[in-house]
């Protein structure tokens, strides 16, 4: 077991479908992480540096069917490219650590099992933007999706786009991301995202137990 202070900077994401309860848990882990000594900043996807944020409106806002499929993925890359040219790699280099709500498998999931285009297309693009640039964990919150859909009526706002796609498309979803887990199981962890607060904590701590060997209080 490693202390986080005797660590090189790690990229962690928090993914799942909509209304899996990602925000609170990621403020709950950067505080985790300070109280361990350890640097860390939070940022999210689509989003997280200027120009990806301008993007992010035009991704989340609006009906549905406002974009096609591979437009809509070209989109999140172009946002993703500048978060990791602009924040995410700029604080690594710093020494901190980045919790990000959301990286590149919300494309594959979103995108891919959602949409409907071809995985390994997918794969390629983010190898060619962004050659093997991965998380070093990868926490997927899993939650049926009435439970989710219900949680995000509750939020409210104009962010609503996903949100109003249909519910096969959020079954589609939610079989991704856990699919995902499973080709990827090295970097990623499944929680159930329908526990409590507490108990959603305490997973997410054992995964960076079990993952990357590191013990947080």
């Amino acid at each position: 077991m490693r202390h986080p202070s005797d660590i090189s900077a790690k990229f962690i994401t928090f993914e799942g479908g909509e209304g899996a309860g990602k925000t609170t848990q990621i403020h709950i882990l950067k505080t985790a992480l300070e109280k361990a000594g350890i640097a860390a900043v939070t940022t999210r996807e689509p989003g997280g540096s200027p120009g990806a944020e301008e993007i992010r409106k035009l991704l989340v806002e609006g009906e549905p069917d406002r974009w096609q499929p591979m437009t809509e993925a070209l989109l999140n890359i172009a946002a993703r490219s500048d978060h990791v040219k602009r924040f995410i790699r700029p604080q690594m280099d710093a020494g901190k650590w980045v919790v990000s709500d959301r990286f590149f498998d919300s494309t594959l999931a979103y995108q891919g099992y959602g949409h409907g285009l071809e995985l390994s297309r997918l794969e390629q693009l983010h190898e060619i933007v962004f050659a093997d640039f991965y998380p070093d964990l990868t926490l997927i919150f899993d939650v049926p999706v009435e439970i989710g859909l219900a949680r995000t009526g509750i939020r409210g706002g104009v962010e609503d786009r996903f949100e109003k796609m249909d519910i096969s498309f959020h079954e589609r979803l939610r079989r991704g991301f856990l699919d995902i887990a499973k080709r990827q199981p090295d970097r990623c962890y499944v929680i159930d995202a329908t526990q409590s607060v507490d108990a959603v904590e305490e997973s997410v701590k054992s995964a960076l137990l079990q993952k990357l060997d590191i013990k947080l209080s």
